[in-house]
Order: C-alpha cells, then sequence, then structure tokens
C-alpha cells in the first residue's frame, strides 16, 4: 500500500475505524478479529480508536481491548500506530457526553495506557471540544502528556479551524493530526482539510463514506461515485476513498469496518487512479 505520514510516522494511506466493531450492531468478537488482522494483512498500519467505543457503560476501552487483542495475535501487530482518543463518553444508555478536564484527561490516557497494553500511546487525541472547559486547557493536558512521554504524538478531533491553530501553537508546532467528520455527504470540514494540507498537519477522515448507516448506500446517493465505480470495475466506496486521497498528500481516511472483505476493499483505494476530469466530477459532488 502506499503510505502518508503522521507526524514522524509512515503509515498506509489508508486506516482502519475500529469504532463499528464496538457500538451498537457490532459483530462477535471472531469476526472482529478477522476483520483487524485482514485490514494488516492489506497494508494497513493505522488503526483508529478511542475509550469511548464500547456499548455498555462497564465495559469503556472495549474497542482498544480488542484491537490490543488483534495486533498481539498478529506477526505485523508491532508495525501498528494505534491513535485513540479521549474526552468523549459514553453513559451506557446510548448517549455521548463530554469530559475535557485535564485532570479527567490525563486520567483517561493512564487507562487508555493499560488497555493498549504500552508504555506511550502512539497517538492519542483530544475527542471532542467541552463547552464547559476552556480548550487551551483541554490541549494544555496533551502538551503534559506529550512532555512526560505518555504519548509519542498528539492529534485533535472534531475541531474547527480556529481551535487547529490555537492547539499547534499551545503544543509548540507539535500537532500531527486532526480527525475531522468528512465524506461525499458532510463536506463542511473543507477549511480544516485546507488548513491541514497548509501546515502539513495529517487530516484524518471519519465516516468518509458517509457512515455505518449509509456506506453501502454511497452509490445509489451519488450517481458520479457509481459512474466512475463501474467504469474502472470498482465499488462506489473504493473510487470515494481513492477522490479522498487525491485531494490532498496529507489526507488518511480511516474508513470503519467489521467485515475482512470491506475493508480489503477499502485498502485497494490507493492502488485506483483517477483522471483528472474523474477527479473533478467528483470534487463537484
Amino acid at each position: 500500500m502506499d503510505t502518508r505520514r503522521i507526524g514522524d510516522v509512515e503509515v498506509g494511506a489508508i486506516g482502519l475505524g475500529g469504532m463499528p466493531m464496538s457500538i451498537e450492531g457490532r459483530p462477535d468478537e471472531a469476526r472482529s478479529l478477522a476483520t483487524i488482522h485482514a485490514a494488516l494483512d492489506s497494508g494497513v498500519t493505522l488503526i483508529d480508536t478511542a475509550d469511548a467505543y464500547h456499548l455498555h457503560a462497564d465495559e469503556v476501552g472495549h474497542n482498544e481491548t480488542l484491537i490490543a487483542k488483534a495486533l498481539a495475535s498478529h506477526d505485523r501487530g508491532a508495525d501498528v500506530l494505534v491513535a485513540t482518543k479521549g474526552g468523549h463518553l459514553r453513559p451506557g444508555d446510548g448517549s455521548w457526553t463530554l469530559d475535557g478536564r485535564p485532570e479527567y484527561l490525563k486520567e483517561a490516557c493512564e487507562a487508555s495506557l493499560r488497555r493498549l497494553g504500552v508504555e506511550a500511546i502512539g497517538l492519542y487525541q483530544f475527542h471532542r471540544p467541552d463547552p464547559r472547559v476552556p480548550y487551551a486547557d483541554s490541549v494544555g493536558a496533551l502538551r503534559e502528556l506529550l512532555d512526560e512521554g505518555k504519548i509519542r504524538m498528539a492529534g485533535i478531533s472534531n475541531a474547527n479551524p480556529e481551535q487547529i491553530r490555537l492547539a499547534n501553537e499551545i503544543l509548540g508546532g507539535r500537532l500531527v493530526s486532526v480527525q475531522n467528520q468528512f465524506s461525499p455527504a458532510f463536506r463542511s470540514s473543507e477549511p480544516e482539510l485546507g488548513l491541514c494540507d497548509e501546515l502539513g498537519i495529517a487530516f484524518l477522515p471519519w465516516s468518509p463514506l458517509g457512515g455505518i448507516a449509509h456506506a453501502g448506500e454511497l452509490g445509489s446517493a451519488y450517481a458520479p461515485f457509481a459512474r466512475i465505480a463501474e467504469r474502472h470495475g470498482v465499488s462506489p466506496q473504493r473510487v470515494c476513498l481513492a477522490w479522498m486521497l487525491a485531494k490532498s498528500s496529507v489526507v488518511v481516511p480511516i474508513p470503519g469496518a467489521s467485515r475482512p472483505e470491506t475493508i480489503r476493499d477499502s485498502a485497494a483505494a490507493p492502488e485506483l487512479t483517477l483522471s483528472q476530469n474523474e477527479f473533478a466530477e467528483l470534487d463537484a459532488v
């Protein structure tokens, strides 16, 4: 697989989003492990997770634990950059809450370290701004975790351009990633993508295929993706990821998957070359 950079680490151009394997509708553990192993076999070396990717209140970190198990049982597991996040919580009733307090983020990081079984987290990202806490205070916790060696790289998620610039300033130019929602259905993160391109910061689109409930409908919802997919003999989803990769060299999509066949298809996207006219057609959607 072609590679891209997150900070000083080279990763496969397509990552794996772990959330579908731990929330509502999740598969059994055997299929999840097979999915992660299929990703590694396909050249994926970036896996995205979070402590909030779980279903019940008593299983915080379910996805982190699952990923740790999968990596430990695969001969390429040591080559994977695991990106996890803190600051989002799931009480267990289906809702999502926020906690951006520095003291909480430090506690969450320590718990993630234990679940992942590592001395330092490869990439730790502040999951979502908490309106009750000054953004600078939350990012300041990441700076301290960096300085203490608890995390090797720091990123932010669900951020706007102002927050990206502020975070990079607080981190002393060490912000390496921004993870925002971006897909044909959700183009409002174009300014953040452009800023990341300008600053050389990796942009990690989450739900790049439109989310768990809509990924399968991408071709029927957006005709140009279906037309170009048919022309190349590939899936509309693969075309979508190829389009994202062509937008900027800082883009590293992290499509979620819960079946081996879907991540194998996604991982083949870097092999698809779009013509200038095809890219323009897709970009105009």
